[in-house]
């Protein structure tokens, strides 16, 4: 993200946000034609009741009063007022529709935005904080263009409309009230300025607050199981309390500011009348006419008012627009370059030369100056202690992350010269945190191909050992797997996960650990399956049993993000001395069972 460049709330975020409604400028168009016709509507009113007084009535003779005028001046204030009904309707419906629009827009770019988005901006940032930019921050904004920018410009046509009738109707009335206007609208920009970081500081508090529900919805199993039920409730407490309390201090200052204009407008109208009144009495006013200007400036406290409204508004949606903008600008790492090229057919030679890797680009590096080639259908298998860079290897070949240092070319071709898309379609992927959406098994298993006709999915579940125990639930492959699989044991959703791989029919197959939540014998068989579907493919592969590393064409043992060792398993524990001490103190006690089982 890009911080420090602007301040929170600024213009140029909110007028940004504005400029969506570009994108429906005849719905727009529509609903500012129907406020100002609604506004005009609302501005003749209290000059046909002064005409109706003056002449109608004539309150000075009444004997010389135009009954015939009251009726015709009437039945055009009834006109007047169904007319602008009309288009204030017209104006909420049309306003409410093309800020749900905007928000519709919105939306779909900032989801579009995190989906592009690289694995190091995921690891910096917080699901709870995304999900408040994606609703609450948007529908800030939403509001401000749907109803604060209608209410400034209906505010500022009042203003000048209001203020040129009171110029015609007594000038010396109108000086009156205008320190009382001057006071009033320093007092809103004051309150304007004071309210941007309030507002602001009230969707990172909900940001917080969504992060924390979140965590805890998400584990609440492991909360139970660890009793941290108490430590979990002080927790969300605290930003529960964090929440009110900036809540408390915008409404504080909201409360403030709207009673101090109210005052102000109360004592102005008082003068007003009073000097109106006197005004009168001495005949240099009509009865008439001081009725219109103290109508007219009760609707001028009208957009006076607004103005508290249209400030906060403004603060609070400038505030959002600038979270909302900070994801949809932030750069990606990791993009197409403008020439790349589509990477099709590949045999699935992958080379790594001098690779090396670092988060965030900076700290120390993960991986430091690794080399090997895979040829086209070999098993590699990644082995090393935890942190010794073995995920980092794999997440680098589909791209997740970008390398610091060196190239990763797949049958020659430099992978940041091929097209994502392309790159990641040739690649099958079973992560080691299975990760399964709500649906149906099918659905789930057909996540990377819907176009998978029904027998395809049964067999890429066969291969993944997946189809006996799917057929032993009442609805098959149309079992509902729950929220992230929740219905599920961990050895069935990753078997399931292998078989969404398999269907993907990949040139080069990434298991991270992907047997680690089965049992050994399902292992057995579902390694006997990816034997089978290995063939023709390169495979890369990190297991911590010796199943899997046995058959391996190339082992690659790494050690503090170096290759430390490579070769064959006969071969390195016979020479190597690392290798030897992961085999006998991890691995020997799971190919004695192995053993036992592939007897069995």
């Amino acid at each position: 993200m890009q911080r420090g460049r602007r301040e929170p709330g600024s213009r140029r975020d909110l007028i940004r946000g504005i400029r969506y409604l570009g994108q429906h400028r005849w719905i727009t168009v529509g609903a500012y034609i129907s406020l100002i016709l609604s506004t005009l509507s609302t501005l003749f009113v209290p000059l046909m009741a002064r005409y109706m007084i003056d002449e109608g009535l004539n309150p000075t003779n009444p004997t010389d009063s135009d009954e015939g005028l009251v009726v015709r001046l009437a039945l055009l204030m009834v006109g007047l007022a169904i007319v602008g009904g009309v288009f204030t309707f017209l104006q909420g419906y049309l306003a409410e529709r093309v800020s749900q629009s905007v928000a519709y827009d919105l939306r779909n770019n900032l989801y579009e935005k995190v989906q592009t988005l690289s694995f190091s901006y995921h690891d910096r940032a917080q699901t709870g904080q995304l999900m408040t930019r994606a609703t609450s921050d948007v529908e800030q904004l939403r509001m401000f263009i749907g109803q604060g920018l209608l209410l400034a410009i209906n505010a500022i046509l009042l203003l000048v409309g209001i203020t040129a009738i009171l110029v015609a109707l007594n000038w010396l009335l109108t000086l009156v009230m205008i320190p009382a206007l001057v006071l009033m609208a320093f007092i809103f920009a004051m309150f304007g300025k004071r309210a941007a970081p309030l507002f602001r500081a009230i969707q990172e508090r909900l940001g917080v607050f969504n992060t924390v529900l979140q965590e805890n919805l998400a584990g609440i199993r492991v909360v139970k199981a660890f009793s941290r039920e108490t430590y979990e409730r002080d927790r969300f407490q605290n930003a529960n309390f964090a929440l009110r309390d900036a809540s408390l201090r915008s409404t504080r200052a909201v409360a403030t500011i709207f009673p101090t204009a109210f005052l102000i407008a109360g004592i102005s109208l008082i003068v007003v009348v009073w000097v109106g009144g006197n005004l009168a009495v001495q005949g240099d006013l009509g009865l008439g006419e001081l009725t219109a200007f103290t109508s007219y400036l009760s609707l001028l406290l009208i957009p006076v008012t607004q103005l508290g409204f249209i400030v906060a508004s403004a603060s609070q949606a400038g505030a959002s627009g600038k979270r909302v903008f900070e994801i949809i600008d932030t750069e990606n790492e990791i993009k197409d370059k403008p020439n790349a090229q589509p990477l099709d057919n590949i045999q699935g030679h992958l080379a790594f030369e001098e690779v090396s890797f670092r988060y965030f680009k900076s700290g120390a590096n993960v991986l430091s100056h690794v080399s090997f080639n895979a040829e086209a259908g070999q098993t590699v298998a990644l082995l090393g202690a935890t942190g010794s860079g073995k995920s980092t290897i794999i997440n680098l070949i589909p791209r997740f992350y970008d390398a610091s240092e060196g190239t990763i070319r797949i049958d020659g071709v430099d992978i940041r010269e091929v097209t994502l898309e392309s790159l990641r379609r040739q690649i099958g992927i079973v992560l080691q945190e299975t990760r399964l959406f709500t649906g149906t098994i099918r659905d789930n298993i057909a996540f990377g191909r819907s176009d998978a006709t029904f027998e395809d999915v049964q067999e890429a579940a066969k291969a993944a050992a997946a189809h006996d125990f799917i057929m032993g639930f009442p609805d098959g492959y149309d079992t509902l797997v729950g929220e992230r699989g929740v219905n599920l044991s961990g050895g069935q959703k990753q078997r399931i996960a292998i078989a969404r791989a398999l269907l993907l029919n990949p040139r080069i197959l990434i298991l991270d650990d992907s047997t680690s939540s089965v049992d050994v014998q399902t292992e057995a068989h579902i390694q006997q399956a990816l034997d089978r579907l290995m063939q023709g493919r390169t495979s890369f592969v990190i297991a911590q049993r010796i199943s899997t590393v046995l058959h391996a064409d190339l082992i690659l043992v790494l050690d503090k993000g170096q290759i430390v060792a490579s070769g064959k398993h006969q071969d390195l524990l016979e020479s190597n001395p690392i290798y030897a001490e992961i085999y006998h103190s991890q691995l020997v006690e799971d190919a004695a069972i192995s053993t036992v089982v592939m007897e069995g």
